[in-house]
């Protein structure tokens, strides 16, 4: 399975997540220590209603929990950006 639909199956399933959208950045980073290692740089979009009442560094990290284990090796770097269904 490729590592984006990883992240996606992750985040569906451990933040019932209603949209996840993932850019694959990791062509911006050639060159990039991180890039080395094979790690990818991605760029993900997450709507879910466990964000409500959450600030922004609780929802990054619901986030990283729910990829804890991919950011050993697939994932080098996230970007992302946590939207509860109210806030669209």
């Amino acid at each position: 399975m490729e590592t984006i639909d990883l992240i996606v199956d992750r985040l569906r399933q451990k933040l019932s997540a209603e949209s996840v959208e993932i850019e694959d950045q990791s062509h911006l980073h050639a060159g990039h220590a991180g890039a080395a290692s094979g790690g990818g740089h991605y760029q993900v979009t997450v709507i879910a209603n466990c964000f409500n009442g959450l600030n922004t560094l609780a929802r990054h990290r619901l986030i990283y929990d729910a990829v804890d284990d991919l950011m050993k090796k697939e994932i080098h770097a996230l970007s992302i950006q946590a939207y509860s269904e109210d806030e669209l």
